[in-house]
């Protein structure tokens, strides 16, 4: 998740009349924006080359991304209903936009089950800052506490609130019976409620992941080549932080976690909100996620995981093409670009469309509800089936929308 919206015009969406038209007024009618600092049209500073065998055009700016288009559906008409950070993070976390639903990470487990019993089946890989909107983002909404996304920190210290407080395992297990014993007798007097459930189930994860978290963060077992290949050796701190948090997701795939989310918040205080300053800025953030990224669908393939791993790369919405002053981009959630790579996706395909400037999408638009359900049938689930009962109604995370991207199945 690239926290802040990433500029489509500057990244895999490259538009030959902008640059026809760039420092001349846009000469198209402009939706109301963020900030309404509009300025003229503005043509990308970097180049683009096509890579693979596809031909897939990509910045500059992903020069080790680029090289994996060929595994990579790439979708240009993205659309969100919310050209503001916190309605848009809960719409593509929860497709919903009022705080309070179940997160897709959540949905994921509550339909796919888990497959580690030591370990959380949905876990956010914290980058520099939480995400605007908080941990709403990623919790559990109405479904049982026990699919809510765990916080896992980039660094030994992963998840400070499971260490042991107690001087002595057989101390701490003797605390939980006892809970476990007062919690089954009340639950046994309230008809077995599902939330007491999910708190004893809660309450055992965390006990075992004493032992599972310190085992996953052991990255001095892997071997040179791969830390080198993830970057774990640059000396730019930015892509060291987001090369650990890709080989952590690894690792979590291997041992069975269902759903794993990595913030990348970029390399500068305004995360992907580039706003201004967007030709320091924007290279920073792609140098930091660049070569981790491509690594992990290469450890991934050569692996043979990256068959049954559904790589998602997104932010909540676009960027202007027009500048906002003179050195920034302003929301746009009217076209933009979100990939998809493994997981039964067909690489090596392009879907839909902006305009001639990138502003708007102008053919297939792709909503979000699409790729939620999208995302649901490559792991096996039928998103208008999978739901739960609630407040009166069968919930479920589209809603009563979506429809499966045909496009990028393989």
């Amino acid at each position: 998740y690239m926290d802040g919206g990433v500029s489509q015009v500057d990244t895999f969406d490259p538009k030959s009349e902008l640059d026809k038209q760039n420092g001349k007024p846009f000469p198209s009618k402009i939706e109301k924006t963020q900030f309404n600092n509009i300025g003229n049209s503005l043509a990308s500073p970097w180049k683009f080359n096509n890579y693979g065998e596809c031909g897939t055009p990509v910045s500059d700016l992903f020069p080790h991304v680029g090289q994996h288009v060929d595994d990579m559906a790439v979708i240009r008409s993205m659309v969100s209903n919310f050209p503001e950070h916190t309605n848009a993070n809960y719409f593509l976390h929860t497709g919903s936009v009022f705080q309070g639903n179940p997160s897709m990470g959540a949905w994921f487990g509550y339909g796919l089950g888990s497959e580690n019993e030591n370990l959380p089946g949905f876990v956010v890989v914290k980058g520099r800052k939480i995400l605007t909107g908080g941990l709403n983002n990623f919790g559990s909404g109405f479904l049982p506490a026990t699919y809510q996304g765990s916080l896992l920190l980039p660094r030994k210290e992963a998840i400070a609130n499971i260490a042991p407080l107690e001087p002595g395992p057989a101390l701490q297990r003797s605390k939980l019976d006892l809970i476990r014993t007062f919690d089954r007798q009340m639950n046994q007097g309230h008809g077995n409620d599902p939330a007491v459930e999910a708190a004893i189930q809660n309450y055992e994860t965390a006990f075992r992941m004493q032992t599972a978290v310190p085992e996953l963060m052991e990255l001095e077992a892997e071997s040179p080549e791969t830390m080198s290949l993830y970057g774990l050796d640059s000396d730019f701190e930015p892509l060291k932080t987001f090369a650990t948090q890709c080989l952590v997701a690894r690792r979590m795939v291997e041992r069975g976690v269902r759903f794993v989310e990595l913030v990348c918040n970029g390399a500068t205080d305004d995360r992907w909100d580039q706003h201004g300053a967007l030709q320091k800025s924007l290279p920073e953030n792609c140098r930091s996620m660049d070569q981790p990224i491509a690594a992990l669908i290469k450890d991934l393939k050569r692996s043979g995981l990256l068959d049954s791993t559904l790589l998602v790369w997104a932010g909540e919405f676009g960027r202007t093409p027009f500048a906002q002053g003179k050195d920034g981009r302003d929301h746009n959630p009217d076209g933009f670009t979100v990939w998809m790579a493994g997981g039964g996706i067909k690489g090596g395909v392009s879907v839909g469309a902006t305009d001639e400037w990138g502003y708007r999408a102008a053919e297939r638009p792709v909503e979000i509800h699409d790729l939620h359900a999208t995302m649901l049938h490559l792991m096996g689930i039928d998103h208008t089936t999978s739901t739960f009962r609630f407040s009166g109604r069968d919930m479920r995370l589209t809603d009563v929308y979506g429809n499966v991207i045909e496009e990028v199945l393989a």
